[in-house]
């Protein structure tokens, strides 16, 4: 996620101890709350080092988006492979002596890509053997969002998203 950094303990970071030694100062249903919260205290010059959202009760919820069937897989391996086969057409198209046999070079990656993904495509969806015939997609998420902040400081945090909330 964007602005989102992975710091040891002690290079700057707050470390794995406030989301377990922290004090909860506000709990949201939606992450974009919690957020907003650390954002508004980042905005008055709170130390939101000092603090962390922690997702409590998580659970996966999978999306089934539709059926699979052979032709779909095929058609979805298509256009990977397309995209992939363009690629390879285009580098060895920088090779190309001539401006004609760049543009071969390009058409015949496309092709041999679209065929190669089809293929691989159908073989992947035979080789299931009918275990997983749907496309879905899959998400955590959080019941709450708990804003949590050294003991020391939530007073101090509880105060400012006090003013938020009004």
């Amino acid at each position: 996620m964007f602005g989102q950094q992975n710091l040891p303990p002690g290079a700057g970071g707050p470390g794995p101890d406030i989301a377990n030694t922290g004090e909860v100062i506000a709990s949201y249903t939606e992450y974009a709350g919690a957020q907003r919260a650390v954002d508004y205290l980042s905005d008055h010059e709170f130390p939101v080092q000092n603090s962390a959202i922690v997702g409590a009760d998580l659970r996966l919820v999978e999306n089934v988006l539709g059926r699979l069937t052979a032709g779909k897989a095929a058609a979805s391996g298509a256009a990977s492979g397309a995209w992939f086969g363009l690629m390879i057409g285009l580098f060895l198209g920088i090779f190309a002596v001539r401006a004609h046999s760049w543009l071969w070079l390009v058409l015949w990656g496309l092709l041999w890509g679209i065929a190669a993904g089809a293929l691989f495509g159908w073989l992947g969806y035979k080789a299931l053997g009918g275990r997983r015939d749907f496309v879905s997609t899959s998400q955590i998420v959080a019941s709450r969002y708990d804003v949590v902040v050294r003991p020391d400081l939530a007073e101090r945090a509880r105060n400012l998203v006090g003013r938020l909330d009004l």
